[in-house]
C-alpha cells in the first residue's frame, strides 16, 4: 500500500488509467473479432478507428496497430477499377 500522500494520489490516478485502458482494449478486441467475422465497411472502419486510438494512447504499439489494420484491410474485397486504355503516341 502507498504510504505518502503523493503515492496515494499516484495510485488513484494509476487505477483510473488502468480502468480506461482496459475498457478501450476490450472494445478493440471485440471490434476486431466482429470485423473478422463480418467484414463490412462500417465494422472495419470502427475497428480501424479504435486501433488508431489505442495506438495514439500507447495502449498498443504503433507497429501492432499497423499490422492489425493491414490484416483487416485484406478482408474487404477491393472494388473493381477499370483502367482506361492509353494508347502510345507514335513518334
Amino acid at each position: 500500500m502507498p504510504v505518502t500522500k503523493t503515492a496515494k494520489r499516484a495510485r488513484r490516478s494509476s487505477l483510473r488509467k488502468k480502468s480506461a485502458n482496459a475498457s478501450l482494449t476490450r472494445r478493440l478486441e471485440i471490434a476486431i473479432r466482429h470485423a473478422r467475422q463480418k467484414p463490412t465497411a462500417d465494422v472495419l472502419n470502427l475497428a480501424v478507428s479504435l486501433t488508431d486510438r489505442a495506438a495514439k494512447k500507447k495502449i498498443i504499439h504503433k507497429n501492432k496497430a499497423a499490422r492489425i489494420k493491414s490484416q483487416l484491410s485484406k478482408l474487404v474485397k477491393p472494388a473493381k477499377t477499370t483502367r482506361k486504355a492509353t494508347s502510345k503516341k507514335k513518334k
